[in-house]
């Protein structure tokens, strides 16, 4: 498992793929450029897959979701004129269990992570 004291020492609050590169490079022992390789890999691996509209499940993390908009009347809030919010896909994330858990200081429900 990454160290994320690794991770927080290059950043404030917000985690960077640099900032994964960085802890790969230090914990596995892989070279910059196989850390590199590895994690846009993985990135790109997502991205194609939910492009394919397929959900990713990350197994104690949680789910990336694609959902299809259909078209709909909204209203711009400053002028109060509606205009038609044409249909799109959106995607969406659900947090495990697990995660929500980590996140909020508690013990994983299954032990995991």
């Amino acid at each position: 498992m990454l160290d994320m004291k690794i991770l927080a020492e290059s950043s404030n609050e917000t985690v960077t793929k640099a900032d994964l590169v960085r802890a790969i490079y230090l914990k596995l022992g892989l070279s910059r450029r196989e850390s590199t390789e590895l994690v846009e890999m993985v990135f790109e691996e997502i991205s194609d897959s939910l492009a394919r509209q397929e959900n990713v499940k990350l197994s104690s993390f949680g789910t990336f979701e694609v959902r299809h908009k259909t078209q709909r009347m909204g209203r711009n809030p400053k002028t109060g004129v509606a205009a038609p919010i044409m249909p799109r896909n959106v995607m969406v994330f659900k947090p495990s269990n697990v995660l929500k858990a980590r996140v909020n200081g508690l013990e994983a429900p299954d032990g995991d992570f």
